[in-house]
């Protein structure tokens, strides 16, 4: 069973800084893109940051300059380094991978459980 496990939320004052990762395990070939989307409070979800497999990025307008996405593909992880935080970045921070089971199968999704960042103004 494929599981995303994140790690790193918490509460920070505006301007302040926090690293967010994510690692999935279980039994599968590969991994194909990582990304993070965040989920404001009474919002919907929304991507922030997203890396593929081959080191192709894509921003949100709102956190660039601000958010930097890295991958350990040998740790099948995904990085989220934020700082300069805003209270507009206060939500829950989800991981989504798309996953390849087999070498021949199709691909699929999975998202992780959620973190969740605070920040105070």
């Amino acid at each position: 069973q494929v599981q995303l496990v994140e790690s790193g939320g918490g509460l920070v004052q505006a301007g302040g800084s926090l690293r967010l990762s994510c690692a999935a395990s279980g039994a599968f070939f590969s991994v194909d893109l990582m990304a993070w989307y965040h989920q404001a409070p009474g919002k919907e979800r929304e991507l922030v940051a997203s890396i593929t497999s081959r080191g192709s990025l894509k921003y949100a307008d709102s956190v660039k300059g601000r958010f930097t996405i890295s991958r350990d593909s040998a740790k099948n992880a995904v990085y989220l380094q934020m700082n300069s935080l805003k209270p507009e970045d206060t939500g829950v921070y989800f991981c989504y991978a798309i996953i390849v089971l087999l070498a021949t199968s199709p691909t699929r999704q999975y998202w992780g459980q959620g973190t969740q960042v605070t920040v105070s103004s």
